[in-house]
């Protein structure tokens, strides 16, 4: 690969390649590589100018990363640039010489367009200090092609060339010229085991999330849930609840079991709302024996977990007067920072009774929410957690509710 003396080597190169038809063209002409001449230099000459260097964007971010994590080097950094020349032709116009010299040129490059490594050792010869430029090893040999220039772009160009005349020109671009640094690279210590795994690439896909007693079954605690989708199987399959991993205990291609009597008592780890699942297929990888890798994740489905009232009390509040604080024991717990609202529903008279919000403080099974204004009697009670609502008990056979009450004296 070619290092820091490539763009001069590509200079003294296309020098090498102009000089023969140049002098056929005009007897006596000369190439060289300076800023532009006067336009009234009559002596014949093809002046070479570098005018501008652009990086390349196929090869810009070919090397990337050439360094670890650790900011140790992995290979050496590779810069990848064109390079935009300007050619100028001077000599005696009553005899053409000018016009001579740009058709020698633009033939020449048009039948050889790029750089042979004759050309750029021929270059080393001629220029010594470009001994080692390494130009003639790099894989991509360098290429010219004409630059199309309109009037405007080219009178831009010849103004930043001082009180200089505009003479008869052309512009070609070469390209690509990569170059490395001299740095060397820390070399990693060989693989001493290699792996290599093939799996079908199955993305998991949930598409509803319901109560294994029924569809329209609203899930609590003590509900089954049955998770069904597409390509759900996956002998490392998990199921992410509220930042929790859980083992499904039935697995299918389409479809997940999670039971409320797990081991893992799973429901129960969790707090009332509106909760998102995700499964996880993770991989085995290296010489582990059970999956532990992150492999491939679905899409995210949410549920609604109701509470649950499993036992209710009243007593009434020190102060102020005629106010009453009902502790709820609740299934889940009723997490830090959830909201909870109260509804009391008179068993004889039908009138319904709103708490004020409550936010809990602690992660427990119990909250105590105060009601203001309910008069004595014997109520059916509801709590709703941050929008999900509990459930109530109905008689079967006279579709009455039943429960749960709670009494206020």
């Amino acid at each position: 690969m070619s290092n820091y003396l490539a763009i001069a080597t590509v200079t003294a190169a296309l020098q090498q390649v102009l000089l023969p038809p140049v002098r056929q063209a005009v007897g006596g002409a000369n190439v060289g590589f300076n800023r532009p001449d006067p336009a009234n230099s009559t002596t014949p000459l093809v002046n070479i100018f570098l005018y501008q260097v652009t990086p390349n964007t196929a090869y810009r971010n070919a090397d990337r990363p050439t360094r670890r994590s650790d900011g140790s080097l992995a290979q050496r950094p590779q810069a990848a640039y064109d390079l935009h020349y300007l050619f100028t032709f001077h000599g005696d116009d009553t005899q053409l010489q000018p016009q001579l010299l740009l058709g020698a040129v633009v033939t020449a490059l048009h039948a050889q367009p790029l750089l042979s490594t004759d050309n750029i050792n021929n270059a080393v010869k001629t220029f010594s200090s470009l001994t080692g430029s390494g130009l003639e090893n790099q894989v991509e040999r360098i290429k010219f092609t004409p630059t199309a220039l309109s009037l405007e772009e080219f009178s831009k160009l010849w103004s930043v060339f001082f009180q200089v005349e505009y003479c008869l020109s052309a512009a070609f671009q070469a390209s690509v010229v990569l170059m490395e640094s001299n740095d060397t690279p820390e070399t990693a210590p060989p693989v001493l085991t290699r792996n290599v795994y093939t799996l079908p690439f199955q993305v998991p896909n949930i598409s509803q999330i319901v109560a294994q007693s029924g569809v329209n079954d609203p899930i609590t605690t003590l509900s089954t849930l049955q998770i069904q989708g597409q390509h759900l199987r996956s002998p490392g399959v998990l199921l992410l609840i509220e930042n929790q991993e859980f083992a499904p205990t039935a697995v299918t291609d389409t479809q997940l079991t999670l039971p409320a009597s797990a081991t893992s008592l799973a429901l129960t780890q969790l707090h009332a709302g509106i909760k998102g699942v995700q499964v996880l297929q993770k991989l085995v990888l290296g010489n582990d024996t059970t999956p532990q890798h992150r492999g491939f994740e679905s899409n995210i489905a949410p549920f609604v977990l109701h509470p649950r009232i499993t036992n209710a009390s009243a007593i009434a509040a020190p102060t102020p007067p005629g106010e009453t604080n009902v502790t709820l024991t609740l299934a889940p717990n009723i997490g830090v920072g959830q909201r909870a609202v109260l509804f009391l529903n008179n068993f004889t008279t039908g009138a319904t009774y709103t708490s004020l919000p409550t936010i809990s403080a602690a992660d427990s099974s119990q909250i105590v929410i105060n009601i203001a204004g309910v008069p004595t009697g014997t109520y059916v009670v509801r709590v709703q957690v941050d929008g999900a609502e509990s459930l109530l008990t109905v008689d079967g056979g006279t579709k009455l509710l039943t429960g749960p009450t709670v009494n206020i004296s």
